[in-house]
């Protein structure tokens, strides 16, 4: 198979560096798969996703007029479920509806405290 933008190819990990791995892949060839490119998840040491000599089948998404190839690893991997709204909160909005539910509730323990009280002191009567 030949080495074109789109195709998938299977390659083995020769080096990990700070920015991504080197895979060699097919005739000697070897690409680059960028550190953005190792999994959908943030990817803050590549040797945590990769290790040398792991065999990996990679998609090329670049092949250069230097002969440099780009590839993805991350373009095979089934995206991550969407965050639904509650989670894409930021921490400040989630703790803003926290203290608001929680005076809300208080407030409702307070009201239902004070009629209980009433009930109660109406049969002493």
């Amino acid at each position: 198979m030949s080495i074109e933008v789109g195709s998938v190819v299977e390659g083995v990990v020769t080096g990990i560096t700070d920015f991504g791995a080197f895979v060699e892949l097919e005739k000697g060839k070897t690409g680059l798969v960028h550190i953005s490119e190792v999994a959908h998840t943030y990817v803050k040491d590549v040797n945590k996703h990769l290790k040398v000599d792991e065999k990996v089948k990679v998609k090329v998404i670049s092949v250069g007029t230097d002969g440099k190839i780009g590839l993805s690893i991350k373009q095979l991997q089934t995206p991550p479920k969407k965050r639904t709204k509650q989670e894409s909160l930021s921490f400040e909005d989630k703790l803003a509806r926290f203290f608001k539910e929680s005076d809300e509730k208080l407030q409702e323990l307070n009201n239902d405290g004070r009629q209980n009280s009433k009930k109660r002191n109406a049969e002493k009567r």
